[in-house]
């Protein structure tokens, strides 16, 4: 407990699944928080109410990940209100799926722009303070999907493949100036995500799982909370997955 008393955590996607777990996580552990969704306010009360619950300072500015504006808006609120971010969760995302040959651009689009763009938006508006301070987490939620790769998923494997890949490159740049840089990739956690799926999708899943069950968010969120704090100080570039065994690296 309070391994992050004193920061401030911006965490996007945060309203509901993986995101409001890590929100919630890291606000028992002292960080206050930035919830930045898509969905208005109403639809994040549930984790403001999580996050007040553990006494801590929040604040909740709806963000399109994929918009410039909308993300500049985003971190001027953040920075006015505390004055800096000293993690940055890039959590936000989407999973549709279509098998190539019928993939329209617009979904490619749609999916690639909040899963890969959304992640250099947020860093790009925020990892100038973290730099200037000599100090900062930047922890990027990809998938197992991203390794493996995925039948009817081509565009959601491409992004997250680019969310790793991209983790590595600013690992290289900037952990030497304290900004310290990872990935996340889960494997299929139980969440609102999985809520489409049918069920031979499902039970074709957990027979290729050995483990043999899908995850809970409270399965993944120790991993971010080690990243983003003191005992994640010599992990840089590095991909963790609590997945299940879907993927033995």
């Amino acid at each position: 407990m309070n391994r992050l008393t004193g920061k401030v955590a911006l965490i996007t996607g945060a309203a509901s699944g993986i995101g409001r777990g890590i929100a919630n996580a890291f606000a028992r552990e002292g960080a206050d928080i930035i919830v930045a969704d898509r969905v208005p306010e109403a639809g994040a009360t549930a984790v403001l109410a999580d996050i007040r619950a553990h006494g801590r300072e929040v604040l909740f500015v709806q963000t399109d990940v994929s918009s410039e504006s909308s993300v500049s808006v985003m971190a001027e609120a953040a920075l006015s209100q505390f004055g800096r971010v000293d993690i940055l969760v890039n959590n936000a995302g989407i999973f549709t799926e279509s098998l190539l040959e019928n993939l329209t651009i617009a979904d490619w689009d749609r999916v690639v722009n909040i899963n890969l763009r959304g992640t250099f938006l947020c860093t790009r508006a925020l990892i100038g303070q973290m730099l200037a301070r000599g100090e900062g987490r930047i922890i990027n939620i990809a998938s197992q999907l991203g390794q493996i790769g995925g039948k009817s998923v081509a565009h959601y494997v491409a992004s997250k493949a680019g969310v790793i890949g991209l983790t590595k490159a600013l690992a290289r740049e900037v952990s030497s100036r304290g900004v310290l840089v990872n990935a996340i990739a889960p494997g299929p956690i139980d969440t609102p995500m999985l809520d489409d799926e049918s069920d031979e999708w499902r039970r074709a899943k957990l027979a290729d799982l050995p483990i043999g069950r899908f995850g809970a968010v409270d399965e993944v969120t120790p991993t971010a909370v080690l990243l983003a704090s003191a005992d994640g100080s010599y992990y840089v570039g590095q991909t963790l997955g609590p997945n299940g065994g879907d993927v033995m690296l």
